[in-house]
């Protein structure tokens, strides 16, 4: 662990800053994207480039197996992403990330099904954190748009048991996984958007053209990886903690380029669901076999 602590520092700070600006960059893209239609180019395009890069060092293809696991995670990973993507034309990137939050909790009740149910004390954390996703529903910015809130929370279930079962299933090593997920997942979610009709009826402005050049960069090359070897090398509280922090970016930046308000009741919300992420970080200390994202 010694030999990786500055590569576990860099993929922090990817997933700190980086993500917590895709919320922005998503609201830009849609400016000239359909979501569903952004999404899986946005997966495809980041999930091709990974995968001809490990393949060109001389990694091994994924065997059929380790591409049904890839395809499994890919779906649920890129599908939550996409998720996003269809509530942020209904609500503000700080209110969808301020959701997002609470994906840590979930992961602890699905890790319930591989057998690792909450202790005692992370009960407590979880009635807490889940709390503040009730008020946030309630509230005002989630209650003016019913299909929002819906959406959002299928987004933070689709993540949280993606994560959780990636560290159970075959998948490949290292980057590949990564590159496979996205290549995989991103494909079903261009075939959907196709069969649902969205089309570019013309060819996109600068701005969004630019927010999708970022988020297939960053957002998915540098920051979709990063979650991957986090997941592989340090105990889920560590790399679920960027739920901490994406919030506070998203909703910084969304106030000050999309002149974006968030209410009171949201930002009490945050706060419960990032106490309740908060005890459960403090309370478990878990070790992570191998795992992508």
């Amino acid at each position: 662990m010694t030999t990786n602590r500055g590569r576990v520092f860099l993929a922090l700070g990817a997933l700190y800053f980086i993500w917590g600006s895709t919320y922005l960059g998503i609201r830009v893209a849609l400016e000239g994207f359909p979501p569903l239609l952004m999404a899986g180019l946005r997966f495809v395009c980041a999930g091709a480039l990974l995968y001809g890069a490990q393949r060109l060092r001389g990694e091994p293809n994924p065997t059929r197996k380790q591409w049904g696991a890839s395809a499994l995670v890919g779906l649920l990973l890129c599908g939550a992403n996409s998720f996003v993507c269809v509530a942020e034309q209904w609500v503000s990137s700080g209110v969808a990330a301020v959701a997002i939050a609470s994906v840590p909790l979930w992961a602890v009740l699905f890790a319930g099904l591989w057998g690792r149910w909450p202790a005692r004390r992370d009960w407590l954390a979880l009635a807490v954190g889940l709390a503040g996703v009730l008020w946030l529903q309630a509230g005002g910015d989630l209650r003016a748009s019913p299909a929002g809130a819906a959406v959002l929370l299928a987004s933070t279930i689709c993540w949280a048991l993606g994560s959780v079962w990636s560290r159970s299933l075959p998948l490949p090593k290292g980057l590949m996984a990564s590159g496979a997920e996205m290549l995989s997942g991103g494909a079903v979610i261009l075939l959907v958007a196709l069969l649902r009709g969205e089309r570019l009826t013309a060819m996109p402005g600068a701005r969004p053209l630019l927010a999708f050049a970022f988020l297939v960069v960053f957002g998915s090359l540098i920051a979709f990886s990063a979650y991957g070897f986090l997941l592989a090398n340090v105990r889920p509280a560590l790399a679920t903690s960027y739920a901490y922090v994406n919030p506070l970016v998203a909703v910084g930046l969304g106030a000050l380029f999309a002149k974006e308000s968030i209410a009171p009741s949201a930002l009490g919300a945050l706060a419960l669901i990032l106490g309740g992420v908060g005890l459960l970080a403090f309370g478990r200390r878990e070790t992570v076999g191998q795992g992508s994202a």
